[in-house]
């Protein structure tokens, strides 16, 4: 019983507790496929279960498990066959017989100190007199005593003679109650990714269908041979004096007859001769209807279940050819909604979006920390930021594969995405008086489409693959949600895009016509910076002559684009706009609008319409539009 301490303890000390008594343990550490109920508080204290208690799930008990399904299997085989041939039962047979049980004798003892589940609360029972008493009081002791006992060696120890009736060959039937356990195995085996579903499931079904073969032989020459004449019956009749004969000539003859019967081929040679044997030769038919039934069954949905994904491929496909043929799409674009549709089911075992997405966040995100951080380390713009910042990344990056010659990005698409190439290779294009051109090649942690993000412009630039790319993608609200926090990392982007902008190719930078001006900014901001750093040093000097400065002013990072019309106004090579760094007064960028566009204005106004009084309330990369 808890005592006030140990309630005083728990987080949640006003309510009600349900714990578990000394008998009972938690198995978190035994099997995760057992849960406590809830509201069930399992202490740290009620882990270890009590002395001579055998957890179910060790792997020790489950090998001793394993090793008496063997000996199960050769008792399903010797019981039928002993009834059939009372010849060797007493023979070798009986010492393997008498073996066998003293292995089962064992495992009644050892149960008796086996825990077991509560199925109301999901926890071990380990006191000694619950799980003897549940073992007792349920009717699986007395089968397995009664399957256990060697009654026809009991009866020769207080008679002193063999018994020669039939009631011992029907006791040993008995030991066909041992066959739960290969039920039980096999279900196991079902579930254990260890091994293959489809051949657990062939085994089980070769095993069913040899014991039915097997019991149906034992019980068609036992009718011979208990029938009153001996030459009246199906091996009667083929062999004479057959009782006498070797125990395995008439197995033989046996088996023969139940494996042709089973398989409907009906030879002819052995045939019922008496009205028994016909009656028994329908029964067995009958059963085998079902027992094939059964078989055709279970192969059918295997083999059905290894060709669904084949079938939904297939018929994705033809939808998808319907669609493009309805709609009279052109042959290139036909060819890449069939590529892609390959490419998503031959890579569907790779990504397993259905087993991600049942996993929880945390887990999934340590995948992709695994599958793809260094990756995103090794690309231009991430280079020297925190790894705060890249774990973050990484867990909102989604993969994805493109077959070859597939645009993964069009020119004057909305920039909703940027990605990171992890294999493969793709072509940087531009579309320019009716033809497409070649600007560069892009290969494994090169980034595409980061441009249009940045600057929040439509993407300059056609993205295509050459090859099976793969790519992981992060969304721009997502990117400029985590990046606005992290001021210092910001930064570092910023001056590794520009580093990057700085060594594009000529003929790159004349598709984007605003950032030839902008580089020439960026190049002469460090003189202007200096040359304004000097005017204020020496005016701080003039004001105070003890030598005290103010660092209450400095340089804007804020980076606005500016437009030389009104909202509502403007040709289409003018939308786009000036990219510049904020100035630090209204009059500082009337000037700077006044450099740009050669006049001056007199009012700011927003996209919307509404006149910019205080530059403190402008975001990065708002659009002014100076009239």
């Amino acid at each position: 019983m808890a005592t006030m301490t140990d309630v005083g303890s728990s987080p949640l000390p006003l309510l009600f507790r349900r714990r578990s008594s000394g008998e009972m343990q938690n198995l978190a550490t035994v099997s995760s496929s057992l849960l406590p109920a809830f509201g069930t508080v399992i202490d740290d204290g009620y882990l270890n279960l009590k002395k001579y208690v055998i957890v179910p799930y060790d792997h020790r008990y489950r090998w001793w498990q394993t090793f008496l399904v063997v000996l199960v299997l050769y008792s399903a085989w010797a019981s039928v066959f002993e009834l059939a041939f009372k010849r060797a039962a007493r023979g070798g047979l009986l010492i393997i017989d008498l073996v066998v049980d003293v292995f089962f004798a064992v495992d009644i003892i050892l149960t008796f100190f086996v825990a077991y589940l509560d199925t109301a609360t999901y926890l071990l029972v380990d006191d000694h007199k619950k799980i003897a008493l549940r073992y007792v009081t349920r009717a699986w002791f007395f089968m397995d005593v009664a399957s256990t006992l060697p009654f026809q060696l009991i009866f020769r120890v207080f008679t002193g003679q063999w018994h020669n009736g039939e009631i011992f060959g029907f006791l040993n039937l008995l030991r066909l109650w041992r066959l739960w356990r290969v039920s039980e195995l096999f279900k196991r085996l079902e579930k254990d990714t260890r091994f293959s579903y489809f051949w657990t499931r062939l085994l089980k079904l070769v095993c069913v269908t040899v014991f039915a073969v097997h019991s149906a032989a034992c019980i068609y020459y036992f009718l011979a041979a208990h029938h009153k004449n001996p030459v009246k019956t199906w091996i009667g009749s083929v062999v004479e004096d057959f009782k006498n004969r070797s125990v395995w000539l008439g197995y033989t003859y046996s088996m023969y007859w139940s494996i042709v019967t089973l398989t409907t081929v009906g030879y002819g040679d052995l045939h019922a001769v008496n009205m028994g044997e016909k009656i028994f030769n329908m029964l067995y038919m009958f059963f085998n209807i079902g027992l094939t039934a059964y078989i055709i069954g279970n192969m059918t949905n295997l083999v059905v279940h290894a060709a669904v994904r084949t079938f939904a491929m297939r018929d994705a496909i033809n939808e998808l050819l319907r669609y493009a043929s309805k709609n009279r799409l052109p042959d290139g674009l036909r060819e890449q909604m069939l590529a892609h549709m390959q490419l998503k089911f031959k890579t569907a075992e790779l990504q397993q979006e259905e087993v991600l997405q049942d996993l929880p966040k945390a887990i999934r995100s340590s995948i992709s920390q695994h599958l793809f951080r260094r990756t995103v380390e090794k690309s231009y713009l991430f280079n020297g930021v925190s790894e705060d910042l890249v774990s973050q990344l990484v867990s909102e990056m989604k993969a994805e594969y493109f077959p070859p010659k597939v645009d993964i990005i069009l020119q004057n698409e909305i920039p909703t995405d940027f990605y990171i190439l992890v294999s493969g290779a793709v072509d940087l294009l531009t579309y320019k008086n009716g033809t497409e051109q070649f600007l560069s090649k892009l290969g494994a942690a090169d980034m595409a489409g980061e441009i249009g993000v940045i600057f929040n412009i439509p993407q300059p630039f056609i993205v295509r693959t050459k090859r099976l790319s793969q790519v992981i993608r992060i969304s721009h609200h997502h990117f400029k949600q985590m990046v606005q926090p992290q001021s210092e990392d910001g930064k570092i982007i910023i001056a590794n895009f520009m580093k990057y902008l700085k060594g594009l190719k000529e003929d790159i930078l004349q598709e984007i016509p605003f950032l030839t001006e902008l580089l020439e900014e960026q190049n002469q901001q460090p003189l202007e910076q200096n040359e304004q750093q000097n005017r204020e040093t020496l005016d701080s000097k003039d004001a105070n002559p003890e030598g005290r400065t103010d660092t209450s002013s400095g340089a804007s990072t804020i980076r606005v684009i500016i437009h030389g019309h009104h909202p509502t106004e403007g040709k289409s090579n003018e939308r786009l706009g000036k990219l510049v760094y904020l100035p630090d007064s209204l009059e500082g960028l009337f000037s700077l609008a006044e450099k740009k566009f050669g006049k001056r204005g007199s009012s700011i106004l927003m996209a919307g319409g509404s006149e910019v009084e205080e530059l403190n309330a402008l975001r990065e990369n708002d659009h002014l539009f100076i009239v």
